[in-house]
């Protein structure tokens, strides 16, 4: 291998959401040195969106000095499957919703060829965690991603656990209340993680409070389809005895669902990131807590409860180079 072979500094990083594509150009530091975006749901086929995404790329490629300076891309998006390199049948993407695309090879073939690979935004997150975070140094941790839904990736003996289909971690959905008073889920199934710990899991949790109880509450004052997990923090910060009961049963059921997951990885650390995160210690300490209370007693005072370490606006970017300079 040749010096100029050797000598790629840089990485393109791709947060592929419902909304936006963020793209951004990282060096080996975790510094981005360039960004852009397009809007994800403004093409009617995988193709225009590449196509687009191309000609994003070209100027910010060009102020890193070219793409022979790019070592390798990584995608983090939804249902991305690393073994792949594709997308499949991804709800809230329309041109990837009822299909399997090869986003990865598209892109390779755009770029000159260079090496991408897709995972999907957890795992990316993780990956992000052990080469950028909280996680570097350590080789058995779980990241749990608190938003719209419940993601996870879940990293043994320094590797992310992708299983046989490359699918695998899908903590989120994992039961929690079994039979039909479970909360239907948007995966076809009753009673997911998610339905209960994400974002939108605390404002129907805070629905379902005010709906059964004439308990007062600062939440009264809100429409209750317009309530939302902020809503709830606000009202648990000003000190609302209801507000702050639906961050104890939300964490509690976190910390319920954490001893169980650490009986098949016994994780040095969990890893928690996302929006509900910035409620603090009103969502943290009951997850602990609950954590002690259920997990084996082999695994007590074992493993971490850690915040992520990556700025917010830049966390996912950063998480999805990291999978670039996982390219061998």
């Amino acid at each position: 291998m040749n010096e100029q072979q050797k000598i790629k500094p840089y990485v393109i990083g791709l947060d592929l959401g419902g909304t936006n594509a963020v793209f951004g150009i990282v060096d080996a530091r975790g510094e981005i040195k360039a960004t852009t975006a397009i809007k994800t749901q403004q093409y009617d086929t995988a193709e225009a969106f590449v196509n687009a995404s191309v000609q994003a790329l070209e100027p910010i490629i060009e102020q890193v000095g070219g793409i022979d300076n790019i070592k390798a891309m990584g995608v983090g998006a939804p249902n991305g499957n690393f073994y792949h390199g594709t997308i499949e049948t991804a709800p809230n993407i329309k041109w990837a919703h009822d299909c399997i695309v090869p986003l990865g090879q598209m892109f390779s073939e755009r770029l000159n060829d260079i090496p991408v690979a897709v995972t999907n935004d957890a795992n990316a997150a993780a990956i992000g965690e052990m080469v950028y975070g909280v996680a570097r140094g350590m080789k058995n941790f779980i990241v749990i991603t608190l938003g719209t839904g419940v993601g996870s990736g879940v990293v043994v003996n320094g590797q992310l656990v992708y299983g046989s289909d490359g699918f695998a971690g899908e903590l989120g959905h994992v039961t929690m209340v079994r039979g039909e008073e479970g909360r239907l889920c948007g995966c076809g199934r009753k009673g997911c993680l998610e339905t209960y710990c994400s974002a939108t899991g605390v404002a129907r949790t805070a629905r379902e409070m005010l709906e059964k109880t004439d308990r007062p509450s600062l939440l009264r004052d809100i429409k209750p389809e317009e309530i939302t997990s902020l809503d709830v923090a606000i009202a648990a910060g000003k000190g609302d005895e209801m507000a702050k009961n639906i961050y104890e049963f939300t964490g509690h059921m976190l910390g319920e669902a954490c001893a169980d997951f650490a009986t098949f990885c016994s994780p040095e650390a969990f890893i928690f990131f996302g929006g509900m995160v910035k409620a603090g210690d009103l969502i943290m300490n009951p997850i602990k807590k609950a954590y002690d209370k259920h997990v084996m007693n082999i695994f007590k005072g074992k493993a971490q409860f850690l915040v992520s370490g990556l700025d917010g606006a830049s966390a996912a970017v950063l998480g999805a180079s990291a999978v670039g300079w996982e390219i061998q």
